[in-house]
Formats: structure tokens, C-alpha cells, sequence
């Protein structure tokens, strides 16, 4: 499949002087899954921003379909309504995603902007809140929702959009057991659909779950290798260095014990 997302060489700082992005290579192939993978601070979010055409590279290049992106190219309106067409960001906080006074009107924010009929975008934002299970919200103020509900409209006001690419930051963030599973599934349902998704997490047990490509982020803010799910998960070695698991030291009785200890939220067995 050809890559529709390429980033080659990527340098970005903030302000000049704040390292966020160090010699960046990627490439995302159409209806693939990947994750970018790191501690807080490595950059995961900024990449996305860059993918996301919100923040543009210091240095190297960002090809959308082949096209370069940057912001003297998106003043071609054809290729700035395409890339904002392809691409729906889920942030990783809905409070600053969500806006309009009610349910119904965040799911029909982002068709209208994109010129749809007001029919279909009404018809779309309703067959979204059947797919997600949250036709009861529909009239509710956005500031009566639970962060939950927040989370689920959030995802909602993108897919109105039927965007062909998904980028989302820490997917799990502030969500209940519940939400997690629903969301976890939900994103299986839209790749196996075909939707090209691109999320960040420190969570290894998302990687188990979901099983994308993956690409490592170091505290250097350099990807450090990239790989399946289980190549990254099976290099201990490797998960230490990037301190991504790391030893847990206890005492029980009069013995010690080792292990290591990684970021997971589930139990794994």
C-alpha cells in the first residue's frame, strides 16, 4: 500500500530553543494502525500536531499523498481542503475539543465547515450517535456531560467528518474501565473498516491490545526503532533503555524480589 503520511528528517523546538522533535522519519501506510509510543516530554503529541498540519517542522519534509505540506502550501485551497477532509484529531482532553452549546451541535460543526448540505451533516451527526450508543445526549448541554460523555462526543464530532485518518492522542486519558474497553473496540472496528489510525500512549498494554506498528519516541525526542507489537514488547532490554519499564524493588518478609514493573493500567496474565 503507498504512504500516505511521510515525514523525513523532522526538527522542531519550541520558541526556538526548546527541543521537541529530533531528526524525525515516518511513514504511514494507507488503512494501517500505528502507535507512537514514549514517555511524557518525548514529543508524541507535538508529532501529531505536525501530522495534523497545527504546527509545521523547523527542518524536513511532510508529504500528505505525496504532496508537501507547510504553510505556504496549504494557502492551495484544494490541498488544504483535502488534508482537513482526510484527517480527524481526537485531543487527549475533550474540554479542549468541544465548544458548542449542545451535543447535536458539535456533531454538526465540522461538516457544515466543510460545506455539507444541511440535511446530510443532520443525517450523519444522527447515524454518529447511533454508532457510538449516545442518541440520549443529543440535546444535553456539553457542560452537563460527564468526562466520559465528553470523551465519547468528542469522538463523535470527528467521525461526523467520516474522515479517512484518525490521529489520537493518548486515547485512554481520563477514562473509566468501561469507556476504555468501548474505546478500545471502537478502534478496532474503525481500522478493520479500513481507517487509517495514528494514536500516541505510554501504555504497553494498549500496544498488546491493539496490535499497530510502533514506533518509539526517546527522552532524546528521536525515534529510536520502530516495529510490530510484539518485536517492541519482547525486547526487555530495549523497554528498559527508553524507560519504558523498569525495575520494582520490594521487600516480602526477610526477601527481596525483583521484578520489572511497566506502564500498564490492565492486569496482564
Amino acid at each position: 500500500m503507498e504512504d500516505i503520511i511521510s515525514l523525513k528528517n523532522i526538527d522542531y523546538s519550541y520558541y526556538g530553543k526548546i527541543p521537541a522533535l529530533k531528526n524525525i522519519n515516518l511513514s504511514v501506510r494507507k488503512g494501517e494502525m500505528v502507535a507512537i509510543i514514549g514517555l511524557n516530554g518525548s514529543g508524541k503529541s507535538t508529532l501529531l500536531h505536525i501530522i495534523n498540519a497545527l504546527l509545521f517542522p523547523d527542518s524536513g519534509e511532510f508529504l500528505f499523498n505525496g504532496n508537501p505540506v507547510s504553510e505556504k502550501s496549504l494557502n492551495d485551497k484544494n490541498l488544504g481542503i483535502k488534508l482537513r477532509q482526510s484527517m480527524g484529531y481526537i485531543f487527549q482532553n475533550p474540554e479542549i475539543q468541544l465548544f458548542c452549546p449542545t451535543v447535536f451541535d458539535e456533531l454538526l460543526f465540522a461538516p457544515l465547515q466543510l460545506n455539507m448540505p444541511i440535511e446530510d451533516a443532520e443525517e450523519r451527526a444522527e447515524q454518529t450517535l447511533s454508532l457510538l450508543g449516545i442518541e440520549y445526549l443529543k440535546d444535553r448541554p456539553v457542560l452537563m456531560l460527564s468526562g466520559g460523555e465528553k470523551k465519547k462526543v468528542a469522538i463523535a464530532s470527528v467521525l461526523t467528518m467520516n474522515p479517512d485518518i484518525l490521529l489520537i492522542d493518548e486515547p485512554l486519558s481520563s477514562l473509566d474501565p468501561k469507556t476504555q474497553t468501548f474505546f478500545i473496540d471502537l478502534l478496532i472496528e474503525l481500522n478493520h473498516a479500513g481507517k487509517t489510525i495514528v494514536f500516541t500512549t505510554h501504555h504497553l498494554d494498549l500496544i498488546d491490545h491493539l496490535q499497530p506498528r510502533v514506533a518509539v519516541l526517546s527522552e532524546e525526542h528521536t525515534i529510536q526503532k520502530t516495529g510490530t507489537a510484539s518485536e517492541i514488547l519482547n525486547d526487555e532490554e530495549f523497554l528498559i533503555s527508553v524507560n519504558l519499564i523498569h525495575e520494582h524493588v520490594h521487600k516480602h518478609e526477610n526477601e527481596v524480589h525483583r521484578h520489572y514493573h511497566s506502564h500498564y493500567i490492565f492486569h496482564k496474565h
